[in-house]
């Protein structure tokens, strides 16, 4: 690991290592006095009914004997861990256990006894089987110490925004925070969706200084740049009606159609009118994002027949007479200034396309003064903000530069260029991702992340992961697009090892570790963050450096500087903001367990305002040969090569020894567009397995895991990376009973009582551990039968192609996955509830559906008009049939709709019909019941 120092912060970042003194506490006495008969001048001792708040110090806010069970306000925790009833966990883990020894058991009489009448059936079967059981154990030890946590705001407060001796003043001394907005395409991620994300943003309850937004347009959009100045200008009068009124949530469009009572606990008289004229604004401001498409081409259209007459005058001017044909101007998109916009142009040009434009920054916000500034009533547009602090965060507007012949690496791509953008510009020590979607749903979301990023051990935090919540979609969930499942159960159960993975927005990173340093050791103070950041050697007795030593130091850093540059770049400004980023980024030194801190008030300071040097220093570090010979996607930022970028960079970090932390809000952190149709949630499924499938063929397995990561947390990843090989193994599975109801076997040779008690056992305790589940997560039953649903539906359909597009990417490079994915907003079929496109990811459980219904006809008819029925082999095929048809009823469901509404593209019937039919076929004539291959008695199969 390569490390860095800085002598310029060599005293502050020693001085901040070192544990502050903490203040003497009296020893504990009564708190008050009183007589025997009552009196409030006698002497009666508390202290011998023992220790309690009654016996409080008032003048010291607290109290303490030295055995530290009484603790003043600075002493608290930030965070706390609930961990989960032993009368739900005890039994939950035992029942695991136990399923695991009844599994063994099972497999093993399994594998000794045979069905020699259908050799073939039972071997197929077993080897499923046995993939299920690894499977089913890789998804479950994970969970056997399942945690909840709870952030401590009101403590908070007290540490970083309230008066003391290092604060006299009290201004806030929590860190700052960049909040990184992606958009990739305004044709098909509405504009309006992504202003009210980051109106939301920007209202967001945290200090104003120390928040800076955002936006990255990958399109390099003059749409999206316009809708960011009206964002911007709209936000004057936003935000402070948020502050006034303490408004949620902060995103108008969700706040303004808000089903519940709006008025509710609402004191101030003037809200109602507030809120009237905030909502005529509003309506303006959409009106106003709307017509941009229509006053871009307006304006554009006005300049380039501008452009054409000065070209037509200059040629008469010069050659004397009319040309043959009309000069050709290029079709320039302009800007409301009337020059040429730098990036894509509605008309494509050579130099200004999506793939081919130059890099922008622009601030449309900037950085806020230190001192609250309050509006007078007559200053302001429509609402009276007296007393009101009207003071904006920073808004940053950023494209990254494209270029032909350089891999733009999608999202991945952008979030590094704003990390470089960042660091040069407000240089957060932490950084907040959120997808153009992902509105700011509880304002206080911000100061909970940061509970677990100050908490004592909180410097071993790389990021904190919030739930994803969604708008719309199915009342029912019929999709599984909520994934409660996963939110609720494997990301609570993830917390109590090494933390939850990284799930792509929604996420509080901790700078440094993006960085790709190393946690601090453990159990050892220092001066530095750790031993890969700043090396030190002692110094002479003193403190004070030798020349010899100087000399040292100076060669040192000399060759950490080279280090450096081929690991970030040559950037001097993103090198110098790194130890900046890392001393801001440490928790506060109040207390012995804190091994290294910074000192309190050390950020009450003013920051320097944004500056053009800072700008072009920006721009420089966006350009798209800025990554050449350096580490960037490699072992920096987010890594590249993978369509799970998410999943892979959440990995690094947890396998350099990090951990991460689950923050459930007590209201919902985001919310996003939910996904609700069929269409949109096979291709996300899609895009996820493909993914862990390159993880799984890659340098990236969890096999190959360093000790840096505890063995609950690697099994979780393994679990992850080999789920879509399930796909392959399911799929048979679910094609058994059509082949057991056409040949008249079954799995095992007869339905004896040992088969049916394992079979009852394994389903009961199946069932029982789901309902503890939902008892310590808080789930519903329909959620968790949801989940199963399309583990099967998922699994017979994205998966499998997932599995074929990844294998063969991986070998060939050839890549078939679809670009970015998104939520459907064009109007058509596909934004209705089960409403679909033609895929051909459908294909196979539509066959499987109608090859078991098929089988399930063939099956009974055979039984009956049979001269000796065999009706225990019929119910065991009929039995597993129906439990595959009941798995795959959602979508059945989706297609059944849509075919009513006359929606459905024939050519899924047609194609799954043919498939199915051949199938059926075979089986009937391969089974045929006389054995001589007559279908129906007429038909001769050849």
């Amino acid at each position: 690991m390569q490390t860095y120092k800085s002598q310029k912060l060599e005293k502050t970042m020693t001085n901040a290592g070192v544990v502050l003194p903490q203040p003497s506490m009296p020893s504990l006495r009564s708190a008050s006095n009183m007589k025997a008969n009552g009196s409030p001048k006698g002497d009666r001792d508390l202290t011998k009914h023992g220790r309690g708040s009654a016996a409080w110090l008032k003048e010291h806010g607290g109290g303490d004997d030295g055995n530290g069970l009484i603790r003043s306000k600075q002493d608290r925790p930030l965070s706390r861990k609930i961990n989960v009833s032993a009368a739900i966990l005890a039994p939950y883990r035992l029942l695991i256990f136990f399923r695991i020894v009844v599994l063994g058991m099972y497999l093993a009489w399994r594998i000794k006894n045979r069905n020699e009448d259908a050799i073939w059936l039972w071997g197929m079967s077993v080897i499923c089987e046995i993939w299920f059981t690894f499977s089913w154990l890789l998804e479950q030890l994970p969970k056997l110490s399942p945690v909840k946590r709870t952030a401590e705001l009101a403590v908070l407060f007290d540490k970083f925004e309230t008066v003391s001796p290092q604060n006299p003043l009290g201004k806030p001394d929590l860190p700052g925070i960049d909040v990184f907005i992606t958009t990739a395409d305004p044709d098909k991620e509405p504009l309006l969706v992504m202003a009210n994300t980051v109106l939301s943003v920007l209202a967001a309850d945290y200090p104003v200084e120390n928040l800076a937004c955002y936006l990255s347009d990958d399109a390099g959009s003059l749409l999206t740049f316009e809708t960011v100045a009206e964002v911007a200008s709209f936000a004057t009068v936003w935000v402070p009606f948020c502050r006034k009124h303490d408004v949620e949530p902060r995103g108008p469009e969700s706040y303004f159609t808000l089903k519940k009572d709006p008025y509710r606990n609402k004191m101030r008289r003037d809200f109602v009118k507030d809120r009237r004229r905030m909502k005529r604004e509003y309506e303006e401001f959409k009106v106003r994002i709307n017509a941009l498409l229509d006053m871009v081409r307006w304006r554009s259209d006005a300049y380039n027949v501008r452009e054409e007459s000065r070209a037509l005058r200059r040629h008469r001017e010069l050659y004397g007479d009319e040309p043959i044909e009309r000069p050709k101007v290029p079709k320039a998109t302009w800007m409301a200034d009337g020059s040429h916009w730098p990036g894509t142009w509605m008309n494509s040009s050579p130099q200004h396309t999506y793939c081919n434009h130059a890099a922008i920054v622009q601030v449309m916000l900037k950085s806020p003064s230190n001192e609250p500034v309050q509006r007078k009533n007559e200053e302001s547009r429509c609402l009276d903000l007296s007393g009101v602090d009207v003071r904006l965060p920073m808004l940053v507007y950023v494209a990254r530069e494209k270029r032909p012949g350089y891999e733009d690496n999608e999202k991945a791509g952008a979030m590094n260029a704003l990390i470089r953008a960042s660091a040069v510009v407000s240089n957060g020590p932490f950084f907040l991702n959120l997808d153009y979607d992902n509105y700011v749903c509880n304002s206080r979301a911000f100061r909970e992340g940061m509970c677990y990023m100050m908490d004592r051990g909180g410097e071993h935090v790389c990021f904190v992961q919030f739930p994803r919540r969604f708008d719309g979609g199915d009342p029912s969930d019929g999709y599984a697009g909520y994934t409660n499942v996963l939110f609720e159960v494997n990301m609570r159960a993830l917390d109590g090892i090494q933390g939850p993975v990284y799930l792509g927005s929604g996420c509080l990173f901790r700078r440094m570790a993006v960085y790709g340093f190393d946690p601090p050791p453990p159990q050892e103070r220092h001066g530095g963050c750790c031993r890969c950041c700043f090396p030190r050697k002692p110094k002479t007795p003193g403190g004070v450096d030798s020349d010899e030593e100087r000399q040292d130091f100076r060669r040192e850093d000399e060759k950490i500087l080279s280090t450096y540059q081929e690991r970030f770049g040559n950037s001097a400004s993103l090198i110098d903001s790194i130890p900046m980023a890392e001393f801001q980024g440490r928790p506060l030194a109040d207390h012995p367990t804190v091994k290294y801190g910074r000192p309190s008030g050390a950020l009450a300071a003013p920051h320097d305002p944004v500056t053009q040097s800072m700008v072009a220093d920006a721009v420089s570090v966006i350009a798209c040969s800025y990554e050449d010979k350096t580490q960037w996607g490699r072992r920096l930022g987010w890594i590249y090569g993978s369509v799970t970028e998410d999943i892979v960079t959440g990995y690094r970090m947890h396998n350099r020894g990090w951990r991460s932390v689950y923050c459930v809000t007590s209201g919902d952190a985001f919310r996003g567009i939910a996904v609700i149709n069929l269409t949109d949630r096979l291709n996300q499924i899609l895009r996820q397995a493909t993914g862990f499938v390159e993880v799984f063929l890659s340098r990236n397995n969890p096999l190959f895991m360093t000790p840096g990561m505890k063995i609950l947390q690697r099994v979780a990843y393994l679990n992850l990376s080999t789920y879509p090989f399930t796909s392959l193994f399911l799929t048979v599975y679910c094609l058994l009973p059509v082949l057991c109801l056409y040949s008249g076997q079954f799995i095992v040779q007869t339905l004896s009582v040992t088969f049916l008690a394992y079979i009852l056992i394994l389903t009961v305790t199946r069932c029982i551990l789901a309902m503890l589940e939902i008892r310590w997560s808080g789930i519903q039953l329909v959620d968790w039968w949801r989940n199963e649903q399309w583990w099967v539906i998922g699994g017979t359909s994205a998966c499998l192609a997932a599995l074929f597009q990844g294998v063969l990417k991986v070998a060939t490079g050839i890549d078939l996955s679809s670009n970015r994915s998104k939520t459907s907003t064009d109007g058509d079929e596909s934004t209705e509830p089960h409403g679909l496109k033609w895929m051909w990811l459908m294909i196979p459980p539509i066959t499987i559906m109608l090859v078991n219904l098929i089988a399930i006809a063939v099956g009974v008819s055979r039984t009956i008009y049979s001269s000796s029925p065999e009706w225990s082999k019929l119910l065991g095929g009929l039995v597993f049939s129906v439990c595959v048809l009941t798995h795959l009823y959602p979508l059945a469901n989706g297609l059944l709709w849509g075919r009513s509404r006359g929606k459905t593209p024939t050519v899924v019937f047609i194609w799954a019909g043919l498939i199915a039919i051949t199938i059926s076929l075979l089986g009937v004539a391969l089974h045929s019941p006389s054995g001589d291959h007559q279908i129906g008695g007429s038909i001769t199969f050849p």
